[in-house]
């Protein structure tokens, strides 16, 4: 092969051998008309609900007691425990709502509500 001719296949073999590398891909972005929604909303946060709506979303309580205006409900797994205080608005007229909750181990211990509501779901 002369120079002549050998300077020509450079520039030719560099274009083949670029056409043949990969590229790099770029991200293809999120539709935002697709949404992941999980089959059942995990709920961390009971305050504001009423006795009815924490029966529904959790199942009957293995024990309720009065203590002066307000109620605790109490709802258990086989992992954690579960106490939700409802009171009455300050207005004293009105449903009972959630003012306060909170989650323990059977040892007392405490624990992540998020995870022991959904525990409590689980065997409801």
């Amino acid at each position: 092969m002369h120079v002549h001719q050998m300077r020509r296949l450079v520039p030719a073999l560099s274009l083949f051998v670029a056409a043949c590398a990969t590229a790099p891909r770029t991200p293809e972005p999120a539709s935002t008309s697709q949404s992941i929604t999980p089959s059942r909303e995990i709920r961390s946060n009971l305050i504001g609900m009423t006795a009815s709506e924490l029966v529904s979303h959790l199942g009957n309580p293995v024990l309720q007691v009065r203590e002066g205006p307000g109620l605790k409900m109490q709802f258990r797994s086989r992992y954690c425990v579960l106490d939700a205080y409802l009171y009455p608005p300050e207005s004293g007229t009105g449903l009972t709502r959630v003012s306060h909750s909170d989650a323990r181990l059977p040892s007392g211990q405490d624990t992540d509500q998020a995870a022991c509501i959904s525990q409590i779901e689980a065997t409801k």
